[in-house]
């Protein structure tokens, strides 16, 4: 069945590709019209219509405002080396959970602090972004030795994941130059993650926008510069990629405690979850 649906997304996006315009991402974010859902958190969708498999493609942005969000990170199992975390993990009291860092295998890649305590130490890594959460307020930190630094200020949670997208509110040389270690014209479903210089956290989640949400997890989507520039087109200062493809997934709840879900199609180790306050 899952191959059944992917062929024939693709056989649409031949036929449409040679019509579609290469998307103004910059200006369809800028267009963007946030709506509030539960407190702390909005909620914007805008449509491109890129090349390729980008040929229809959602942008769903959230920004999450961490001082009215009590931000965890979590993780499940079904035995040691089964990983199950999913959107479901979601209590009736939390309003927001994505899905964050990379994983090898079924075990997170890098460092992992749960609930106050390291579980796995940072990863070697100098295209690799940390964010550590504290009380109302998350802390990031970029490359090997200051992933280290920050290691040392006892973070309440705190994940890494790669590649940096911004840093500084720079796009990073490995991005922008060929043959430098990344990939820059796969396209693929996109997730990540970022903050503006107000403490403000933002998602931005790509979806296939042409057989309806129930095949959104399809993974079409941006490249990783694409992806760069949606994050500086939102005002981020400091952006990271999280793991896309199938496991891409996010949920978050509206004014009224609706749960709004973009589900994905694999279970993944780490999450993300908001309790409101």
């Amino acid at each position: 069945m899952t191959r059944a649906v992917i062929a024939a997304a693709l056989l649409l996006g031949a036929a449409a590709s040679s019509a579609a315009q290469a998307p103004s991402i910059a200006g369809a974010v800028a267009s963007a019209r946030f709506v509030a859902q539960a407190r702390g958190i909005t909620l914007a969708t805008v449509p491109l219509r890129g090349e390729g498999e980008a040929w229809r493609t959602r942008l769903v942005l959230v920004t999450v405002d961490p001082s009215r969000v009590q931000l965890r990170l979590d993780t499940a199992y079904a035995t040691p080396m089964t990983a199950q975390w999913t959107i479901a993990r979601a209590g009736p009291r939390d309003v927001f959970a994505v899905n964050v860092g990379q994983f090898i295998s079924t075990m997170p890649w890098g460092w992992v602090v749960l609930g106050g305590h390291e579980y796995l130490a940072p990863a070697h890594g100098p295209l690799s972004t940390a964010v550590a959460g504290y009380d109302g307020r998350t802390a990031w930190a970029h490359g090997d030795s200051a992933v280290l630094a920050l290691r040392g200020t006892r973070p309440q949670w705190a994940f890494q994941s790669y590649p940096t997208l911004l840093a500084g509110s720079r796009v990073p040389a490995p991005l922008r130059v060929e043959d430098s270690g990344v990939n820059l014209t796969h396209r693929d479903a996109r997730l990540a993650m970022g903050r503006r210089a107000n403490g403000t956290l933002l998602f931005a989640m790509t979806r296939f926008d042409a057989l309806g949400e129930g095949a959104g997890w399809i993974p079409f989507g941006l490249t990783v510069p694409e992806m760069a520039e949606v994050m500086q087109a939102l005002g981020a200062t400091d952006a990271v990629l999280l793991d896309g493809g199938l496991s891409a997934q996010l949920m978050l709840r509206d004014a009224r405690g609706n749960p709004r879900k973009w589900a994905g199609s694999r279970k993944v180790p780490l999450g993300l979850l908001g309790l409101g306050k």
